[in-house]
C-alpha cells in the first residue's frame, strides 16, 4: 500500500462503492470560546451581537454569539476528522440549512453525519453522488444547525486513475 493508497485519516480510501445509506459517524467535541467568535466575526461577519460582548448583553442572545458562517466553519474542521477517508470529488450544494440554536461562547458541539442518499452517475462517469445529512450540535444532544450535503464520490475506478495520475 502507498501512501495515495491512504486517506487523511491514514486509513484506506472509501469509494463511492464501499459506501451505504444509513452510514453514520459522529466526531469528538469542542468548545466554543468567546475570544474565537469575536475575532471571527471581526473577520468575516461584523455584527455587533456577535463582535461585542458587552453590547450583545442587550440583544436576544444576551451575549455574543458565533455567526452562523462560524458555525458551519467549525463544522468543516470537526466533520474532517471523521470523513476525510471518503473519496470526495467535490460538493455540489446543500439543501434544507437550517441554524436552529444560536451556539454560544462555552458550548460544547459536535458533528454528526448520515450518508441518506447514494446515486451512481447517469453519465458513465467514475463518480457517484452521495448526499448526506448533517448536524451540529451541543453535547447533550441539541441541534444547532442542519443540512443535507450532496457531494461527488469516487468509484474505485475513478480512484485508480487519480492515482495513477491520469
Amino acid at each position: 500500500m502507498t501512501a495515495s493508497d491512504l486517506s487523511p485519516l491514514g486509513t484506506p480510501w472509501l469509494c463511492f462503492e464501499d459506501l451505504a445509506v444509513g452510514l453514520k459517524r459522529q466526531s469528538a467535541t469542542r468548545t466554543v470560546t468567546e475570544a474565537e467568535i469575536v475575532e471571527f466575526a471581526r473577520a468575516y461577519d461584523p455584527q455587533w451581537f456577535h463582535t461585542d460582548p458587552e453590547a450583545a448583553r442587550a440583544s436576544v442572545f444576551g451575549q455574543v454569539v458565533a455567526s452562523g458562517i462560524h458555525v458551519l466553519a467549525l463544522w468543516r474542521q470537526l466533520d474532517h476528522t471523521i470523513n476525510s477517508d471518503i473519496d470526495f470529488v467535490c460538493g455540489v450544494g446543500w439543501e434544507h440549512l437550517r441554524l436552529k440554536r444560536a451556539v454560544r461562547a462555552g458550548d460544547t458541539i459536535y458533528v454528526t453525519s448520515e450518508i441518506i442518499g447514494l446515486e451512481p452517475s447517469r453519465s458513465g462517469k467514475a463518480r457517484g453522488t452521495a448526499v448526506t445529512r448533517y448536524a451540529v450540535l451541543l453535547d447533550d444532544g441539541t441541534e444547532c444547525v442542519t443540512f443535507e450535503s450532496i457531494n461527488l464520490v469516487y468509484t474505485r475506478e475513478g480512484r485508480s486513475r487519480v492515482a495513477g495520475g491520469k
